[in-house]
């Protein structure tokens, strides 16, 4: 019994450790579009495509955001970030349409087709696109996770929180739980493992 106590206790802490080290990074680094200073870069991170291929409604709230980050001034590029491993699945693309019909010129739009995770994106934002500092644009309940990983990549981070409509409890419930394990999988990465995403060639953001 005592033993199952302490294995109890032990993974409440391996989760709440990553919450707090995770939130006291961000703290002070999150805000809503008009709040945030300027940078030359945002960065909107993937969270999948319906059937249609269309991006989900939380994503849709991603793009907008930062689409109001560059009619705002704020920014003058937009670095989308998502998964393509598959010939029908085009996370970078659908956000780049999307991102068009919401008035953003394709030119001041740039693709990263192997952000398949957090990690990912931050990781190549700066080693491939040669970021250095950004905007990153997703929901609060996902920001101080990616203003973690990018800060420790060398990106000088500010979240801008994308939550422009009343997400369903239940979703927001499972975005919560599916984060603890993940920030723990996050500082792991970062102060442990430092995994290689794909990679290529330098294509500095001009």
């Amino acid at each position: 019994m005592v033993i199952l106590i302490i294995f109890a206790l032990l993974a409440i802490l391996a989760l709440a450790i990553p919450s707090v080290v995770t939130g006291f990074a961000a703290a002070g680094k999150m805000n809503h579009v008009g709040d945030v200073p300027a940078a030359r870069v945002a960065i909107v991170f993937g969270a999948g495509l319906q059937r249609d291929g269309r991006p989900t409604l939380v994503l849709r709230d991603r793009v907008a955001a930062a689409a109001d980050l560059y009619q705002a001034g704020k920014v003058q590029k937009i670095l989308m970030s998502g998964d393509n491993r598959y010939v029908d699945y085009n996370e970078p693309g659908a956000m780049q349409q999307y991102a068009i019909e919401l008035g953003i010129p394709e030119e001041d739009i740039i693709l990263d087709f192997a952000g398949r995770r957090t990690y990912d994106t931050c990781y190549r934002a700066r080693a491939i696109f040669g970021v250095q500092e950004a905007l990153l644009v997703t929901q609060k309940f996902h920001l101080p996770r990616a203003v973690f990983i990018c800060n420790s990549l060398g990106i000088k981070a500010t979240g801008v929180i994308a939550d422009r409509r009343d997400y369903h409890s239940y979703s927001l419930m499972s975005w919560s739980l599916r984060e603890l394990p993940a920030r723990l999988i996050a500082l792991i990465d970062v102060w442990i493992r430092h995994p290689l995403p794909v990679l290529g060639p330098y294509e500095p953001i001009e």
